[in-house]
């Protein structure tokens, strides 16, 4: 019963990067993985809305998730991947560099985002762990898109 319970308690999550940091979300919101394809520009969106592909017949927006956690912009090369996830009911393809891992995680194991960062760090980090000596970030995926622009998505 204990073997049970432990893996009730684990989840899987997909890790991904962003320049040299480390990232994980929930594996069940996120639907596809896939590589770069251009996105056709929207006017008057936000800076990290690189915007919209064609995905099987819908309309995609894409995120660029570095902007978003004001890390960086990207210049997406064929390296670069998609990540279409499903955030607040839509979905959302989400770019970053690069995905790396599908980890088993013990709740247990998740740390809280440290009293030193900013509000809008923590707003996106639920927490953060350790996997073979690497710091892996926790992101809540339905805090990506603010409430009124995942309604405008």
């Amino acid at each position: 019963m204990t073997e049970a319970l432990t893996n009730a308690a684990a989840r899987e999550l997909i890790a991904f990067r962003i320049g040299e940091q480390e990232f994980c979300v929930d594996i069940m919101s996120v639907r596809e993985i896939r590589g770069w394809t251009p996105a056709t520009p929207l006017p008057r969106t936000p800076s990290y809305l690189k915007g919209v592909i064609n995905l099987r017949g819908a309309v995609l927006p894409i995120v660029d998730l570095g902007a978003r956690f004001g890390l960086r912009t990207a210049e997406p090369t064929a390296r670069h991947v998609i990540m279409v996830a499903h955030i607040a009911g839509r979905l959302v393809g989400l770019l970053v560099d690069a995905v790396s891992d599908i980890i088993q995680l013990d709740e247990g194991a998740v740390q809280p985002t440290p009293d030193v960062a900013s509000e809008e760090v923590r707003a996106f980090v639920k927490g953060i762990f350790a996997v073979d000596g690497r710091l892996i970030s926790l992101i809540d995926p339905s805090l990506i898109l603010p409430a009124m622009e995942a309604e405008a998505a």
